[in-house]
């Protein structure tokens, strides 16, 4: 009986003490935002407010465009005119990406 209350209180504090949390229950994680359809067409420079990569662990590797206007597209990794976008943003930290 000692035996198993020593191994449910061993139990009990290794739990409580465990400060590893999954990724997706985290306290402070934001709502990870992936995209699964992509646009083609370019879009003029001027509309273009942010752009951003997603998440690691999105399965689709992307960007995320955020216009003007607030709306937020989706262009995939291997968009040449999102990737110059994307660069050029981040080299002159004239956008927020």
């Amino acid at each position: 009986m000692k035996t198993l209350s020593f191994t449910l209180g061993l139990l009990l504090l290794t739990a409580c003490c465990c400060n590893a949390m999954p990724k997706a229950v985290g306290i402070n994680s934001a709502p990870l935002t992936c995209c699964f359809t992509f646009y083609s067409r370019s879009l003029p420079s001027k509309l273009v407010f942010s752009i951003t990569e997603t998440d690691s662990s999105c399965p689709k590797k992307a960007f995320i465009v955020q216009t003007a206007k607030g709306k937020q597209i989706c262009y995939s990794r291997t968009s040449k005119w999102a990737e110059g976008i994307f660069n050029q943003t981040e080299g002159s930290g004239a956008k927020q990406h």
